[in-house]
């Protein structure tokens, strides 16, 4: 990670960041993320030892609230935590939110935030559930981009807010999680002859489930990708302004030195967009 997010960042000219400022936000990732891991492991080891038998479904049934309530601590409560996010104004907020009325969803909130801080590349994203629905758009690219393109990126996330994308990622999510834990359950019982719930057939079941999920990676990063070109259909069809779309994603790949053409297997087996 410090190489691949820090040393080659800066190489490449994609970063000015200190070694302190990223290290302080991977402290707060490996916080998070260990507190959250630490307190799923706990439910997780109760509820493999008190219904041995049916604590796959009782896992997977979980899964969806889980994930949801995740979509709404992440926008409101953790992401605040490595950058700033400010309501977005001027004209460019007033063209997005007339955008967005057509649609149903004037409401939803749109940011700006200072993805400068990490990196120098562009980006926006939708994110949020149940009132919580945010698009973000990073200060790289509302400085970089004119107001068409970010228009037309913009138009893009709307799109995803529009088809219920979030929702669409946690089914997707429930099910990704779902198959191997099934499969990797059935290949521990039947190779050890224990339930999981001790610390030995639950490294094997995480082991397994790892490898089912690295296995359906593919088919995650293809149903993604899907995803994705419906976002830009919507977006053609929402601005009328197909130039500005091709223009904007020309200007990405550039500032984000991105491969007009990466090879195929590159493309199957890692690519989401």
């Amino acid at each position: 990670e410090y190489i691949e997010e820090y040393q080659l960042e800066r190489i490449y000219g994609n970063s000015e960041r200190t070694e302190q400022a990223w290290g302080n936000d991977r402290l707060k990732a490996i916080l998070i993320g260990g507190g959250v891991g630490a307190v799923l492991a706990g439910i997780g080891t109760a509820l493999m030892r008190r219904a041995p038998k049916s604590w796959p479904w009782i896992a997977i049934a979980g899964m969806p609230p889980l994930l949801a309530f995740a979509n709404v601590v992440a926008p409101t409560y953790i992401m605040p935590l490595f950058n700033k996010y400010v309501p977005l104004e001027g004209s460019l907020e007033k063209r997005i939110r007339e955008l967005a009325a057509r649609y149903g969803v004037g409401g939803a909130t749109i940011l700006r935030f200072d993805m400068s801080r990490q990196s120098k590349k562009a980006n926006a994203f939708v994110t949020g559930v149940f009132g919580t629905e945010r698009i973000a758009i990073a200060d790289t690219l509302l400085d970089e981009f004119s107001e068409d393109e970010t228009l037309f990126v913009v138009a893009h996330e709307l799109g995803h807010y529009v088809k219920r994308d979030p929702w669409v990622s946690i089914a997707l999510g429930t099910a990704l999680i779902a198959l191997p834990l099934l499969l990797g359950n059935v290949v521990v019982r039947n190779t050890t002859g224990r339930d999981p719930g001790d610390v030995s057939t639950t490294m094997r079941l995480g082991f397994y489930l790892t490898i089912g999920q690295l296995v359906a990676l593919p088919v995650a990063n293809a149903f993604s990708r899907m995803i994705e070109r419906r976002a830009d259909r919507f977006a053609v069809e929402a601005t009328g302004d197909a130039p500005s779309g091709v223009r904007a994603f020309r200007r990405l790949r550039d500032q984000n030195l991105a491969e007009d053409e990466g090879p195929v297997w590159s493309e199957v087996l890692f690519s989401s967009h």
